[in-house]
C-alpha cells in the first residue's frame, strides 16, 4: 500500500445497522498525497432501495424524495473501488463506515477493504487527548477548524473537516489545508507578489496619552547612557513638554 497516498473519507446511511437492512444513501471522500490535499474528490448520493427513517433524516436531510433517481450502490461500486485503490482510508469512527461499506461491496460481489488499510481517527484522538470529547466536532473546535456551515451532517463536508483535524492530530497543519485547489493557491500568491506597501498620507494618531508616553520616557532614563532603548524613544514636541511636566 502507498502510504503518501490517503483518502479520507465520510458516510451517511438510512440508519446504525447494515445487517439490519439499512444502507448508504452518501459517500464523500478526498484524497491527500503526503498529507495535501490533491484536489480530487469521490462524491456520490445513493438510492438505497429502501424508505429512510426520520430519525435518520434528521441528521442528513437526505429524503426519499431526493434519492429515489440516484444511482444505486452497484452503479457506482466500480468507480468507488478505482478511486480508493490501495490507499490508506482514514474515517472517524471507522467501524462504522467500513461496516456499511463492506457490506454493499459484497453485496455487489466485490471483496471487502481489509481493516489493514483503515485507520480510525476516533481511535487516534483518543488516545491524543485521552478523557476529551472527540466527535468530529469537538475535534474542530480543539484545533480551531471552523465548521459553522456544518449545520447538518454531510460526507463531502465532513470527509473535508476530517482531512483538516487528522493533519493536527498528526502534528500540525500543512501548508494551505483549506482544500484549496492548486489554481486558486497560485492566484493568491500571484497576487501577493503584486501587492506593494504605500504609505500612509497621514501617521495614524498615537493611542497613548502624553501622560503615559512620559512615564516610558523616564522609565528608560533610568537604564543609564547605554541603554539602546534610547534610540527608539520619540522625540516630538508633546513628548517633551510633557515630560518637562513629569519633571
Amino acid at each position: 500500500m502507498n502510504d503518501m497516498r490517503e483518502i479520507v473519507l465520510d458516510t451517511e446511511t438510512t440508519g446504525l445497522d447494515p445487517k439490519t437492512g439499512d444502507r448508504l444513501v452518501e459517500i464523500g471522500a478526498v484524497e491527500l498525497d503526503n498529507l495535501f490535499p490533491t484536489g480530487k474528490v469521490f462524491h456520490v448520493y445513493i438510492n438505497p432501495d429502501r424508505s429512510v427513517p426520520k430519525e435518520a433524516f434528521a441528521v442528513h436531510g437526505l429524503s426519499d424524495a431526493f434519492l429515489a433517481d440516484k444511482p444505486r450502490f452497484d452503479d457506482i461500486a466500480s468507480d468507488f473501488v478505482a478511486f480508493v485503490g490501495d490507499a490508506r482510508l482514514v474515517i472517524h469512527n471507522a467501524q462504522f463506515d467500513m461496516g456499511f461499506i463492506n457490506m454493499e461491496l459484497k453485496r455487489s460481489g466485490r471483496p471487502s477493504i481489509p481493516d489493514s488499510q483503515v485507520l480510525d481517527t476516533l481511535t487516534l484522538a483518543r488516545r491524543k487527548h485521552p478523557g476529551a470529547p472527540a466527535s468530529l466536532d469537538a475535534l474542530c473546535s480543539r484545533y480551531g477548524i471552523d465548521n459553522s456551515h456544518r449545520t447538518r451532517h454531510g460526507a463531502l463536508l465532513d470527509s473535508e473537516l476530517l482531512a483538516e483535524v487528522y493533519i493536527e492530530l498528526l502534528g500540525g497543519k500543512q501548508a494551505d489545508l483549506g482544500l484549496v485547489t492548486a489554481a486558486v493557491a497560485a492566484g493568491r500568491a500571484s497576487a501577493a507578489a503584486g501587492v506593494r506597501a504605500r504609505r500612509r498620507p497621514e501617521p495614524l494618531p498615537p493611542r497613548l496619552t502624553e501622560v503615559e508616553i512620559a512615564a516610558h520616557v523616564a522609565f528608560v532614563a533610568t537604564l543609564g547612557e547605554a541603554a539602546i532603548w534610547k534610540e527608539w524613544l520619540p522625540q516630538p514636541e508633546p513628548v517633551a513638554a510633557a515630560v518637562a511636566e513629569a519633571g
